[in-house]
């Protein structure tokens, strides 16, 4: 994965570094890492609280649930995505090692590719109707096969973001 990421991002990031402080100013206080960990917990848990709750409708595991009140749900989730966004910018720029750490370690890479995907997922979900077909079902209607596929393919592609963002300290010098 040599194409990953851009060098324009990596010069910016590596600029960040150099001439803020930032990173001296985040080892400087540690209580900053573990403030943006939790909050970038607290995202996750907007983000897959919202988004699992979809996907399990979608998969038909709670059929009793008509899927209107569900979606409404959704733009919390988008909440969730950006505080994680923010959080994850956070750690990279305040990484005392170096901003190449996240880069070279290869479940940073895979943890990408994940979300990425999960992002494929949501654009062909939407963009394919299947979002306006399910949007006016009601209780114990089941969801048709693309929304089911839909489904299970975010919950797949949401736990590996989660597995490989676990394995950031293991697999390699991120933090």
């Amino acid at each position: 994965m040599d194409f990953f990421p851009p060098s324009w991002l990596v010069t910016g990031l590596v600029w960040v570094q150099t001439t803020t402080g930032f990173p001296d100013y985040v080892n400087d206080h540690g209580w900053l890492w573990a403030a943006a960990e939790t909050v970038h917990f607290v995202g996750l848990c907007l983000l897959l609280g919202t988004i699992g709750a979809w996907d399990l409708r979608l998969l038909g595991v709670v059929k009793a649930l008509p899927i209107g009140p569900l979606q409404r749900l959704l733009p919390w989730s988008w909440l969730g995505f950006g505080i994680c966004v923010v959080t994850g910018l956070f750690f990279i720029v305040g990484n005392f090692w170096s901003a190449n750490a996240y880069f070279e370690n290869m479940a940073f890479k895979w943890k990408m590719v994940m979300l990425l995907l999960a992002g494929v997922n949501v654009l062909v979900f939407n963009v394919t109707g299947t979002s306006r077909a399910v949007s006016t079902l009601g209780a114990g209607a089941s969801t048709p096969i693309g929304a089911r596929i839909a489904g299970g393919t975010s919950v797949f592609l949401w736990f590996s973001v989660i597995f490989w963002g676990r394995f950031l300290p293991i697999l390699g010098d991120a933090f």
